[in-house]
């Protein structure tokens, strides 16, 4: 069961038009796809645009207030008869309006706004870090060149529809429950626009459009997560005889890298040391998204620790499309233990083991412990001589 429509905007049912209009902004701000990070914001924003166009539309609205969700959605079966014996909720409408000496409105369709298309567009980790610019290549209907959008050939133009002389709809009298009623309906002939084409453009077959492929250059913020929605406002179909066209969305993956991993703004990396590293410390350089740094790993590390490298990290996307800040880089480091030694290697470790003993602090420094961990780590970086 589809909510409150005043519920959904969060206003008073006697609220008025400024009102509700103001709830929209605000909450369309909130759950648009392109800037909003919740998981369900798409189902929420057309919940919302539902209610809007409901509630800011004076007719619909009395419709909403009078018969609720059934007075706006074609559903008559809370009605003797139910939408099979009425042909729909508008009929009912029309019938209740004739018998309380109302006259049904005209239903006369105007062109219709161009349809949205979406576009799905893969970008690298790195470009998603510091933002690019794509190509995009898709197909979309534009103003046929032919005819100028008018969907008539050359020389000739619409003409009015001699069914419904230009009213776009029909009316017919039915016998109801309550007597003889004027139900008008959509003019099947031209369509409920009023007027028709005799003379169709051939290029468009009288459409007004035509399929083409379009090329366009769109400009990805830095910061974006895979799946956000970018809309290009005008760039999707174009509309029928002069109408508004539709949106773009540009709908973007990011690649797996090949060792990077992001966890919110921060980029996660794991990094490998040996045990002489470790234990002695050194100084290593670590891979970022903005090249090599150094990172001073501290003597004594064990596996599992994370060292922070601030502002190395994904920069914050705003709802309005620019980026703030930035977050960290945390490398986790892992203390590698060798499989396999050399003879050499191995005697070293015995000698090793055995100045640990059971006095271990006792043999940290001086010749006893330090010296052989130097001489071992110069083996694991390979210059055994």
């Amino acid at each position: 069961m589809p909510r409150d429509y005043y519920e959904v905007l969060g206003v008073e049912q006697g609220a008025d038009a400024g009102e509700i209009k103001s709830a929209f902004r605000r909450l369309a701000r909130r759950y648009h796809p392109d800037v909003s990070q919740e998981t369900d914001a798409e189902a929420k924003f057309k919940e919302i645009n539902e209610a809007y166009e409901v509630l800011a539309d004076e007719d619909k609205r009395a419709r909403y207030d009078r018969f609720g969700h059934a007075g706006v959605n074609g559903s008559a079966s809370g009605f003797p008869g139910g939408a099979g014996g009425f042909g729909g909720f508008e009929d009912i409408f029309d019938i209740f309006n004739s018998a309380f000496g109302e006259q049904p409105r005209g239903r006369r369709r105007g062109a219709a706004v161009g349809r949205d298309r979406r576009v799905d567009v893969t970008i690298d980790f790195i470009e998603a870090v510091f933002g690019v610019e794509k190509e995009i290549e898709f197909q979309r209907l534009e103003s046929c060149d032919s005819c100028d959008g008018s969907g008539a050939a050359a020389n000739s133009g619409p003409t009015t529809c001699p069914r419904c002389q230009g009213s776009g709809e029909e009316r017919k009298v039915r016998q109801t429950f309550l007597g003889s009623m004027v139900q008008a309906t959509t003019c099947a002939y031209c369509g409920g626009r009023g007027q028709i084409i005799e003379n169709p453009c051939r290029d468009c077959d009288g459409s007004g459009r035509r399929r083409k492929r379009a090329v366009l250059n769109v400009k990805i913020p830095a910061g974006v997560s895979e799946g956000i929605q970018i809309q290009v406002r005008g760039d999707g179909d174009a509309g029928e005889r002069g109408a508004p066209p539709g949106n773009l969305f540009v709908v973007v993956h990011v690649r797996d890298h090949e060792y990077f991993k992001r966890n919110e703004n921060n980029v996660i990396l794991d990094i490998g040391i040996n045990v002489a590293q470790a234990t002695l410390g050194d100084r290593v350089s670590v891979d970022t998204v903005d090249g090599p740094v150094e990172l001073n790993v501290p003597a004594g590390t064990q596996t599992g620790k994370v060292f922070r490298m601030r502002g190395k990290g994904f920069p914050d996307l705003r709802s309005d499309g620019t980026s703030r800040g930035r977050g960290d880089q945390l490398v986790r480091v892992r203390v590698k233990t060798p499989t396999r030694l050399s003879e050499r290697q191995r005697e070293l470790f015995e000698e090793l083991s055995e100045s640990f003993g059971s006095e271990v602090t006792a043999q940290h420094t001086g010749t006893g412990g330090r010296g052989i961990w130097s001489k071992m780590a110069d083996f694991l970086a390979g210059d055994d001589d």
